[in-house]
Formats: C-alpha cells, sequence, structure tokens
C-alpha cells in the first residue's frame, strides 16, 4: 500500500484558512486521543447510543485474528460445491458486500454473489431465475434481525428451497447481532451456521466485521490480505500529528470545504473503484446528515466540464496507483478554485484501508459538526410510516392515495445555488435503467449546474434517507415509481408490490412532514423508455420564464448546514 500520508489536496485561500484552524482546534481539543479512549464527549454530552456503537474502532485486528476460525467454517459451507450466494441484506449489511462483488467479480472455483437489497418483485425474480437453486447459498444478514426487507425475501426463498429438500435450512445462514429474533429463527429453522456479530458497530460502519467479511470469504477475496492493509490504517489513525494521520486528515478537508459552504462533497473515482462511492455516500449521508446540517456526498456522478459545477462543491478522488483517468479534470477543477483532495491505493486490495480511513475521517467531521454520527433518526421515521401505510393496506385492502406533490414543472421552477436534485428510483436495478438515470443527472447538471444524487429505493432509505430528511431543507427530490406485478410474500396477506409502493409512499410522507419539495412521477412499466422522456422534457426547457438556466453559481446563500467552526474562529 502507498505510504498512508502521501495523499495530496489543494485548497484556495479561504479554505486553506479554514482547515488550519480546524487542524489547530483538532490538537488543541485532542480529539483524536479522545476517540481512541472511548470519550463519548468528543461528540455528545449524553454517551447514550455512543458509547455502545464505537467497536468499529479495532475490529480490523479482532476480526484478522479470528480468520483461522472463519474460513474453517466458510470452507465446510464450500464444501456443498456452491455456485451461487444470495445476500439479503439492506443497508449497512449489504453494501459493503456490493463492492467486493463488483470490484473483485467472479473469482475462479468460487460462487458468484447476488446481492438483493430491494423488495423491487421484479428485482426479487431476477434473482430467482438466475440463480441455481439447489446449489445457492442464501446469507440472512440483519443487525436487528428483523429488517422487513431481509426477512421478506427470506421467505420467498425458504418457501422455493422447502419444495425441494427436507432441510431447506441447510441453504441458509445468518449474520446478526446476539440475541436477536434471527439467531432463534436461525436455530429453529436448522440453518447451516450463524455468525454473530459485535454488537457494538453500527451497520454502516461494519464493512470489517462479519458483516462484510463473510460474503467476502465466501466468494474468494483476500481478505488477509485486506485486513492487514486495513489494520495499517488503523495505527495510522492513532497518530496525535493529524497531518500525519490519514483519517483526521480527510476529516479536515471535509470540515473546512463545509465551513465555507462547499458541503456537497463530489466523489470522483477510478472506474474499478466507482462503487466504492455507494458505500461512501452511505456512510457519510447517514452519519451527518441530521439537526438540519450534513455533507453530502456526491456518488457515480457524471463527470462534467468546470462550468456546470457550483460553489458548493468539493472534491475527493480515489484511485489506483497509474491510473490517470481524471487527472485533467482535477486540474482543471482545481484550477477553477475548487478544492480537491486525491488518495491514492497501491490496488484493490487497499480497500479495506479505504474504508477505515473515511470510517474514521466521518468521526473527526461529526464533532466539528457537532452532531452524533452513530444514530439515524429519521431512517427510523420513514419505517414507522411505512408500518402505517401497510397496516392500512391490510384493514383496507387498499394503499393510500398520497398527498399533492409539486408538479416537475413546479419543482424545477424553485431551484437556485446550494440546492441539489435528488432522483428516487423505486424500480429494478438494470444496467439500461443505470444508464437512463445517469443520463437525466448529467442534463440535469447542465441545465441547472446543482449537484445530483440518485438512489434505487428502499435501498437509500438505509443511506441518504436520513440526510433527505435530517440534513438541510436544500434538496428538490423527484421519486420515480414504477408499476410491477404482483409477487407474493410466503405467510403475509401483502405481496412484494405492495410492500415496494408501501416504502415509496413512507418516504414521500416523511419527506413532506418534513417541509421537502418532492414531485412524484409514475413510469409505468418501461422504464427506461419513460426515464429517456424526462431527460428530452429537460432538454427542452425553455430558457426563459421562471424556469432556471443561467444562475450566478458563484451566489452560494450560507444556510444552516455551516459549522459551529467559524462562529468563535478565534479559540
Amino acid at each position: 500500500m502507498s505510504e498512508l500520508d502521501q495523499d495530496y489536496h489543494c485548497l484556495p485561500g479561504d479554505i486553506q484558512k479554514a482547515f488550519d484552524i480546524a487542524r489547530q482546534k483538532l490538537c488543541d481539543r485532542k480529539v483524536v486521543s479522545r476517540i481512541w479512549s472511548r470519550d463519548y464527549t468528543v461528540w455528545r454530552p449524553d454517551p447514550t447510543k455512543i458509547t455502545d456503537r464505537l467497536g468499529w474502532l479495532e475490529v480490523a485486528s479482532e476480526t484478522l485474528q479470528d480468520l483461522p476460525e472463519l474460513k474453517s467454517r466458510i470452507d465446510r459451507l464450500h464444501g456443498n460445491r456452491l455456485t451461487d450466494v444470495v445476500l439479503l441484506g439492506m443497508g449497512g449489511s449489504s453494501l459493503c458486500p456490493e463492492v467486493f462483488k463488483i470490484i473483485f467479480g467472479q473469482l475462479p472455483n468460487h460462487p458468484c454473489l447476488h446481492v438483493l437489497d430491494s423488495t423491487s418483485p421484479d428485482w426479487v425474480r431476477s434473482v430467482t431465475e438466475i440463480i441455481n437453486l439447489p446449489s445457492t447459498l442464501f446469507i440472512a444478514a440483519s443487525k436487528s434481525g428483523g429488517t422487513i426487507e431481509v426477512m421478506s425475501g427470506y421467505k420467498h426463498f425458504w418457501n422455493l428451497v422447502s419444495q425441494e429438500r427436507k432441510d431447506p435450512g441447510q441453504q441458509f445462514i445468518a449474520i446478526t447481532d446476539p440475541e436477536t429474533s434471527l439467531v432463534e429463527l436461525a436455530a429453529e429453522s436448522g440453518f447451516a451456521d450463524t455468525f454473530i456479530n459485535s454488537p457494538e458497530i453500527g451497520g454502516r460502519y461494519s464493512a470489517l466485521s462479519l458483516f462484510g467479511i463473510v460474503p467476502a470469504l465466501l466468494i474468494g477475496v483476500d481478505v488477509e490480505e485486506i485486513l492487514r492493509r486495513a489494520c495499517r490504517m488503523v495505527d495510522a489513525c492513532r497518530r496525535e500529528d493529524v497531518l500525519a494521520n490519514p483519517g483526521a486528515r480527510l476529516g479536515l478537508f471535509m470540515t473546512a470545504c463545509a465551513a465555507v459552504g462547499r458541503d456537497k462533497l463530489t466523489l470522483v473515482l477510478d472506474p474499478k473503484l466507482e462503487s466504492l462511492g455507494l458505500w461512501i455516500e452511505q456512510l457519510i449521508a447517514e452519519s451527518t446528515g441530521k439537526e438540519d446540517k450534513g455533507i453530502l456526498p456526491i456518488a457515480m456522478e457524471p463527470v462534467e466540464s468546470v462550468s456546470f459545477y457550483g460553489f458548493d462543491r468539493a472534491f475527493v478522488s480515489i484511485h489506483e496507483k497509474g491510473n490517470d483517468t481524471f487527472e485533467e479534470a482535477l486540474g482543471l477543477l482545481s484550477n477553477a478554485g475548487h478544492p480537491v483532495m486525491k488518495l491514492e491505493m497501491d490496488d484493490l486490495l487497499d480497500l479495506g484501508a479505504e474504508f477505515y480511513r473515511w470510517e474514521f475521517a466521518t468521526g473527526v467531521v461529526s464533532h466539528f459538526l457537532e452532531i452524533q454520527p452513530f444514530d439515524q433518526p429519521d431512517v427510523q421515521e420513514a419505517k414507522r410510516l411505512t408500518g402505517e401505510v401497510i397496516a392500512e393496506y391490510k384493514q383496507t385492502g387498499m394503499l393510500p392515495h398520497p398527498e399533492d406533490s409539486w408538479s416537475l414543472d413546479s419543482l424545477l421552477e424553485t431551484a437556485a445555488p446550494g440546492q441539489f436534485i435528488a432522483l428516487l428510483a423505486y424500480t429494478r436495478e438494470t444496467p439500461e435503467a443505470d444508464a437512463a438515470l445517469k443520463e437525466l443527472r448529467r442534463v440535469f447538471m447542465r441545465r441547472f449546474c446543482l449537484a445530483t444524487t440518485c438512489g434505487y429505493g428502499p435501498r437509500y432509505l438505509h443511506s441518504t434517507g436520513q440526510y433527505h430528511k435530517g440534513g438541510p431543507n436544500t434538496g428538490l427530490f423527484i421519486q420515480l415509481v414504477q408499476d410491477q406485478e404482483e409477487l407474493p410474500i410466503p405467510g403475509e396477506p401483502y405481496g412484494f408490490s405492495v410492500l415496494f409502493r408501501s416504502q415509496a409512499l413512507g418516504d414521500y410522507q416523511a419527506l413532506i412532514s418534513r417541509g421537502r419539495k418532492v414531485a412524484r412521477v409514475s413510469l409505468g412499466s418501461d422504464t427506461v423508455e419513460e426515464i429517456n422522456k424526462l431527460v428530452e422534457k429537460v432538454q427542452n426547457l425553455q430558457q426563459d420564464g421562471n424556469l432556471v438556466s443561467g444562475i450566478d453559481l458563484q451566489q452560494i446563500p450560507v444556510n444552516g448546514s455551516r459549522l459551529s467552526l467559524f462562529r468563535v474562529s478565534s479559540e
């Protein structure tokens, strides 16, 4: 791995000043040593959901120590000659395995991993059709043990396997916290194995715990080397000299940029590493997006020319050594006055080190934001409202009609500097849908010069969904909902389509209740065609009247996301 203190950043004068002030405060307050001593007052005077959420600090070395036993257990599972592994997870329990799958691909003589973190009936069908059922291992992964998406997928596949064999549990394993309902289910149903994770690690900080490592071992990733390199990063993040501490320095970069209004953290990643952006997006958005504050990570956005980026942007690139795909673009951004930080990996096995760097950096920036980085209150609110929608369906046999939303035209008429456009896609994820949504983001960038985000529902509810409701009220939300044929959920009076639409409605109601601007767009049954129509619509927007086309990108208003760092800058 590259020397851990060999990253590079280029900061305009005002941000360099903010960086220097934050650095001094970090040293004066002894934040690094206090984090390592598990001092909850780094973030809050109350230890609730902090002191029991700091297990991520040393989990890399603990997992490495347990690796021989883990490998032995995984080898026993491989004795069934697996062709496929289906991970039934959501949020923190699924994003890290998804990154491993995409970055390392299917390795020789190992099964193919399919991550099912959706209640889309079309998505469930597609996974069902692609696997070889008799030689598939199913992983039910849930920290709480009762995540509705996980348990719905479990019921579907358990029903199918039960029709083929008398001991269906031998094709299932569980990853969960101690003493959850999933532990009981696994014992009662004869699961092949149950992996008990540390209860002191929150989902989005669980990449180097069993939630990330067990699926990686199953598909043949070199977990031992990944953990060894992660341990080197852990040691580096203990350094009191914050400029020699990779996690602290990244946290200071984000802090300094956000302090002067650059709270849209734009990730420009080596194409091989693009999926890492999804994991970073969840970590930063769900940790910092609360109390009307936060940093918005921008992942997988098209890279455009400098003129389409507002002065609310900060840029971080991550690339493998020798890959300079975006070097010219980053140089132009830096020359135009945008802050740019470059992080270099020797190769893909540095992935664990990057996971840890970003976790530690999130702890640092959360200190300056004065927020609690380990809870997710607005995620729980969306779950509650979804439950109410399902309860109404059970009683009436119908889903409630959503409140009136903004029309797309009226929503876009309110676009202004400092805002962002969020595409909330309740549809099956396919390469074709990915391409269409990426093009829609591109035309929004070119027309409005605003940052864009895009997430598939219900996955994003456990990720940027927290920022959407708890962060600054600067989002223009466009919910895209696809009609899909129903697929029963065994044992439930509703199917996947009802659950899918209930989650969309619950999210919509949560956004409305927080005063967010939301437009709902029905995609019918042909997602790609309808998204392409939206692309044409945005391209053809009139450049006169009230629709934004030529806003002054330098006029970024100060809002509630600014940090307390500068309220008393002489501290």
